[in-house]
């Protein structure tokens, strides 16, 4: 089993895709292949049945056995941090019971939908770790282009304040740096725990987000080597070649952030690299015409290029 979640957690923590073969049946051969991909290169900690994991398309039970074959092939080599969100605190109960009993270092909430006061957003939190109990780590999963609420800086530092349990904030609210050094610089001048930050919006801000504070990232970039690379650029000290390394990335990391089809391009390039066997997203979800696959094709092109002038 892996070290728990924690005020320390850095480095990268994947979001992993979820893969499903052709009928949108879960494709477990495909999750096992996607995991080893993963740990080879180099992440720090995997994050499964987040949103990009298209977790709102599966049963109950097709979650546990996701969840299950997860941990049996990590076999504790990494943190594997369970998202858990849902309208039912008792679903979401159960799914972080469930995750911790089977190994999970800790587990990602994202505030119900459409909460629309600091004190219902709160109130929401407290009352799902009062469900969870203290030996749950938490993550917060600030993402309002999604969930429709607002995390205010002063809301996520009363949770921290509450919370001993909450270790962790995924950073992606969009336009957002500015609210990553407001908790930083806030926590510190009030003497609240520094809590881990990891950057979600697949990585498109990660330079200025290290350098505000984030402690690396959580998105599920279908190069993470980059991303692992680029943390630990940072992490050296050695600014200007992380940035070096992330234009070569920026055209391809831009094309992929794309709301609506970036999921379809991230796992049609994971299917390209051998990361899994299908590209394809339950329905309902879109699917790649001639075009979008030409363009993909340049993008991937014009990235070997530049690496090999980078690295030549």
């Amino acid at each position: 089993m892996s070290a728990k979640m924690s005020e320390q957690s850095r480095g990268v923590y994947i979001i992993a895709a979820t893969p499903f073969d052709q009928d949108g049946e879960l494709d477990l051969n495909s999750t096992d292949t996607l995991i080893d991909f993963y740990l080879e290169k180099g992440v720090s900690g995997i994050t499964i049945l987040g949103m990009m994991g298209e977790a709102p398309k599966l049963t109950s039970d097709e979650s546990l056995l996701f969840m299950r074959r997860v941990m049996t092939r990590v076999n504790g080599r990494v943190p594997v941090v369970v998202g858990i969100s849902h309208p039912a605190h008792r679903q979401v109960a159960l799914l972080a019971k469930s995750a911790m009993s089977l190994g999970a270092a800790g587990v990602m909430l994202a505030p119900v939908a459409n909460l629309k006061t600091e004190e219902q957003v709160v109130n929401y939190y407290l009352s799902v770790a009062a469900l969870l109990g203290d030996d749950i780590p938490l993550c917060l999963q600030d993402f309002p282009q999604s969930t429709g609420v607002h995390c205010s800086v002063e809301t996520i530092l009363r949770l921290v304040e509450a919370l001993p349990q909450l270790v962790m904030l995924k950073h992606e609210d969009l336009p957002g740096l500015r609210k990553l050094s407001q908790v930083r610089h806030q926590s510190e001048a009030r003497g609240l725990r520094r809590i881990s930050i990891l950057a979600g919006n697949g990585g498109l801000f990660l330079p200025q987000e290290m350098r505000r504070g984030a402690d690396g990232a959580m998105t599920g970039f279908a190069y993470p080597e980059m991303l692992v690379q680029m943390c630990r650029l940072f992490d050296e000290g050695r600014d200007d070649e992380a940035e070096e390394v992330f234009d070569c990335y920026l055209p391809l990391l831009r094309h992929e952030f794309q709301y609506g089809i970036g999921l379809a391009l991230r796992k049609e390039t994971l299917r390209r690299r051998g990361a899994i066997r299908c590209a394809a997203l339950r329905q309902p979800g879109p699917r790649l015409d001639r075009e979008d696959l030409l363009e993909l094709d340049a993008l991937i092109s014009r990235l070997e290029r530049r690496l090999a002038a980078l690295n030549g």
